[in-house]
């Protein structure tokens, strides 16, 4: 096996476990949370996650599974602007709203993943 087939199919085994998580959380706290709740849940987490492994030293490989993989499909921007363009329907600063909270839980929560990756590096 090629080392690009080898990275293609670590992408790939990441992903599929993601987009069910993401799939999952829609299903199960969808119901309980406001419009785009389980999109707002699933991308602070992917957030956090991503964060966390930028700060850390993993192999490639890892960076891969689980950022490019499983984060990439457990998270979606497109899905954050489906949401935004669905709520600026209810009224422009809803949207608006939405996009800011979307944007600030992001980067808060990547910021937060890469303190705990850093503090646990020098550990």
């Amino acid at each position: 096996m090629t080392a690009e087939a080898r990275r293609f199919l670590l992408v790939v085994a990441g992903a599929v476990p993601g987009a069910l998580l993401r799939w999952q959380a829609a299903v199960q706290f969808g119901p309980y949370l406001p419009s785009g709740g389980s999109d707002a849940l699933v991308n602070g987490v992917g957030s956090l996650l991503l964060g966390w492994l930028a700060a850390r030293p993993f192999r490639q490989e890892l960076q891969l599974l689980l950022g490019a993989g499983f984060c990439g499909s457990l998270t979606t921007f497109s899905a954050w602007m489906l949401v935004t363009e669905r709520l600026q329907k209810q009224g422009f600063m809803m949207g608006l709203l939405w996009l800011a909270l979307g944007l600030a839980v992001g980067l808060a929560m990547a910021w937060l993943g890469q303190l705990l990756g850093q503090g646990q590096r020098r550990s």
